[in-house]
């Protein structure tokens, strides 16, 4: 297929809403209250998790971080088999329902000046959400989060919607292509910009013939 036959690269549409479901760590790890440091500490090493929720009878009463274990038991050099959970997790453990966007748990994380969120569906913990992860996707949010922004002020709305393809005047690739009477026209064609570039040349020379 000749490069003609696409006139524009459309972008894949970007999705806007990113649920905390999709992002949390599931199963919840968990720990009773009189398990030692030590137990807590193999079972986030074996499942890879940076957190142990602490349950009680079915239910959540705080959690266990590695930061937790360093800055609680570790640099106060105390042995971890000699601590219980309850002694050192942090409390309580607050919750987002699953199925609320990344930015409403980012702001919750922040308004409690916490790193982790447990996740519940339907009132029954089912996964945790951490700083961590919101991070790891946020990237690909800020330039959403802009465009919504523009929107709010409306300053969107002035925005030209610009294409990629090859230009139907010049024939050359431009990532700013917008369609003008059916046509996709590049920058320089539409401000004239080559036509001046291609004059240019000429009227040199003739003013240089006319020096000689």
């Amino acid at each position: 297929m000749s490069r003609r036959g696409t006139r524009a690269a459309f972008a894949p549409a970007v999705r806007t809403r990113v649920l905390v479901r999709e992002v949390m760590n599931s199963p919840v790890i968990t720990a009773s209250p009189d398990e030692t440091v030590k137990n807590v500490s193999e079972s986030m090493t074996a499942s890879g998790a940076g957190s142990v929720v602490v349950m009680k009878d079915g239910v959540p009463i705080g959690i266990v971080t590695d930061g937790d274990i360093v800055f609680k038991v570790v640099s106060k050099d105390v042995r971890p088999s000699s601590v219980r959970a309850d002694e050192i997790m942090s409390t309580p453990l607050h919750m987002i329902e699953s199925e609320k966007e990344i930015l409403e748990a980012a702001r919750e994380l922040r308004r409690y000046g916490i790193k982790r969120l447990g996740v519940t569906y339907k009132g029954k913990l089912v996964g945790i959400i951490s700083i961590s992860d919101i991070l790891a996707v946020t990237p690909d949010l800020f330039e959403i989060i802009s465009e919504k922004a523009l929107i709010v002020t409306g300053a969107a709305s002035t925005r030209p919607a610009y294409l990629a393809g090859y230009c139907d005047i010049c024939n050359q690739w431009s990532d700013y292509l917008l369609e003008i009477d059916g046509r996709f026209s590049c920058e320089d064609c539409r401000t004239g910009k080559k036509d001046e570039e291609a004059i240019l040349p000429t009227e040199l020379g003739e003013f240089s013939n006319e020096e000689k």
